[in-house]
């Protein structure tokens, strides 16, 4: 009789222990489902861009090393040259103006230096 019971208790074990396996293999197929899925996605526009951007700034970096290349790495992936940001043509095109109508402003002094600068750069 004792081996009876012993008998059903290992058999009702077993298909308990197999009953959960089968739980959690409907479970983790989902999972699995949507990480296939998620690797099939496209990257973006931006994630290309920035993707390039590592590309370029890679090759650029060889020779460099240790704390240089870390900075130099930075630098570049933000958009950065050596001495600084690359102004846009705009700003460029600002600052030649402002260069110009400074050098046309010599001489002059208080107000009539503001008034001149100004129209200047309007115009």
């Amino acid at each position: 009789m004792k081996q009876l019971i012993v008998a059903a208790v290992c058999a009702l074990f077993a298909l308990s222990s197999a009953h959960a396996q089968q739980g959690e293999a409907k479970k983790g197929a989902p999972a699995a489902e949507k990480k296939a899925e998620q690797a099939k996605k496209e990257p973006s526009e931006a994630q290309k861009k920035q993707q390039e951007r590592m590309k370029d700034c890679n090759a650029k970096a060889e020779g460099k090393s240790g704390d240089e290349r870390k900075k130099f790495m930075s630098s570049c992936l933000k958009g950065e040259t050596s001495s600084g940001k690359e102004p846009t043509a705009a700003q460029k095109k600002q600052q030649d103006r402002m260069k110009d109508c400074n050098a046309k402003a010599e001489g002059k002094s208080g107000d009539e230096r503001k008034k001149f600068m100004s129209s200047c750069l309007k115009g």
